[in-house]
């Protein structure tokens, strides 16, 4: 993927015009003296040969001899331009970036530029590179990356290996020992593993490789805790898995609408690993509701057969945690994997349930009802209400369960979900972990007395 880049150049380019004068008379005839003075011209004086300047060491190595990772490495002019170009400056920052939220992969990573703008109050560093693949980001990890001590890292990369014809596997075998090598520098640091984005057949990107590399892409991370993945191939698809022309209008790099919706599937992400502060919430509870969840910890929650979470901030198979005062189904590293919390107490009386939920991109989850399910998701893609007017992809939303006489009359932002479900007489509150992270907050019910 290459970044074009339109240079302006001052002034003009000026020539020199040599004029030379020749005489119409033939010169005199040379007498013998002459002739046997004249001596043939001297020889110009050597001009010392410059010595050759010495490779960058930040230079795309010459060969593929010794380097780590499979697949390609890019090694056209304008490329190898790029690569020293941006990395230069890099080296003589090291020390300012320390600590940053790094931002690494290609063209789509470094179009984005200043990443920091959109989020504020957080230190970043970009280290996109126009044009890389997931083995030149392997090789250029430990000067670029490592040497920051980041904070954390965002990754998206991949993209170029496609076109480049190389194998999902392969990219996903790169991204696995770049995955290593962070995990190595420090096991805690969150590591945020974006999907690769949607394209076209048209770019060398067909939508069936994307899929089998994301897939490969959760597969690496299902034995590294400090990895979220994030949805951002839905985020950006099209129904029929390809970029979006009004998102993408090259069908590679987001416009500006794009870069905000995938800075708003990261927020939600970098508030519950600890890479950002959550906004506060001065939420009290109204007067003849009740709270589920005090925002400390798993209180008065359960798995069905136990345990009950009494007092811990997490169940213990991590599948919900508590951050800033939120309740967060977190992602699972195995893609879906269904488990239950429900409350330790049951409701047989006619109620009134309220709760806000935030969904990451293409995130399923459920909100159970003394037993049946509403589904709770990021509706506009995951379904099933993708029509609704009022829901807020990547915001808060706030889900309203009225329960009259068996019945319950489901609401998202005051639009209908469900008008008449019918529930059993009596059971406790539930929810579900499927895929995708999801966050509750402000959990209370008002019982009929």
């Amino acid at each position: 993927m290459r970044l074009r880049i339109r240079s302006l150049l001052a002034g003009a380019t000026g020539f020199l015009a040599l004029a030379v004068s020749l005489r119409a008379d033939p010169p005199p005839a040379a007498t013998p003296a002459a002739t046997t003075a004249a001596t043939s011209p001297a020889p110009a004086p050597a001009v010392a040969e410059a010595p050759p300047q010495p490779e960058s060491p930040y230079a795309v190595p010459a060969t593929d001899d010794g380097l780590p990772g499979g697949g390609p490495i890019r090694r056209t002019e304008w490329f190898r331009h790029v690569w020293i170009e941006r990395r230069t400056p890099w080296a003589s920052q090291v020390q300012q970036d320390q600590g940053a939220l790094v931002f690494l992969g290609d063209s789509i990573t470094q179009v984005w530029g200043d990443v920091g703008s959109s989020f504020p109050g957080i230190k970043t560093a970009n280290r996109g590179i126009s044009g890389d693949t997931s083995r030149g980001v392997l090789i250029r990890l430990k000067e670029d990356v490592l040497s920051l001590n980041p904070s954390g890292v965002v990754l998206l990369i991949g993209t170029n290996d496609l076109e480049e014809r190389a194998e999902p596997e392969t990219i996903a075998g790169n991204v696995k020992l770049i995955i290593t090598a962070l995990r190595q520098l420090n096991p805690t640091m969150p590591v945020v593993l974006c999907e690769v984005l949607p394209s076209s057949v048209t770019k060398n990107r067909p939508v069936d490789k994307i899929k089998k590399l994301n897939g490969l892409y959760m597969e690496a991370a299902a034995d590294e805790p400090q990895v979220t993945v994030l949805d951002t191939w839905s985020l950006f698809a099209n129904p029929h898995g390809d970029a979006k022309e009004d998102e993408m209008p090259d069908l590679l790099h987001p416009d500006i609408v794009g870069y905000a919706k995938w800075a708003a599937a990261l927020r939600p992400v970098f508030e519950t690993v600890g890479l950002a502060p959550a906004w506060p919430d001065d939420f009290s509870t109204e007067v003849g509701f009740v709270s589920l969840f005090d925002g400390h910890d798993l209180t008065g929650w359960e798995y069905a057969g136990g345990p009950v979470f009494k007092a811990k901030a997490a169940t213990d198979d991590g599948r919900y945690v508590v951050r800033n005062g939120r309740l967060v189904v977190t992602v699972s590293h195995k893609g879906q994997e269904n488990r239950i919390l429900w409350t330790t107490t049951k409701f047989p009386r006619n109620f009134t349930l309220k709760l806000e939920f935030r969904a990451s991109p293409n995130a399923d989850s459920g909100i159970f009802v003394r037993e049946p399910q509403l589904q709770c998701r990021d509706f506009i893609i995951a379904g099933p209400f993708a029509i609704l007017k009022h829901y807020r992809p990547l915001d808060w939303n706030e889900i309203v369960v009225t329960v009259r006489s068996g019945l319950a009359h489901c609401t998202c932002n005051g639009e209908v979900l469900v008008d008449a479900m019918p529930i059993p007489a009596t059971g406790p509150i539930g929810l579900e972990s499927d895929h995708g992270q999801i966050e509750y907050r402000r959990i209370r019910i008002q019982e009929a007395r």
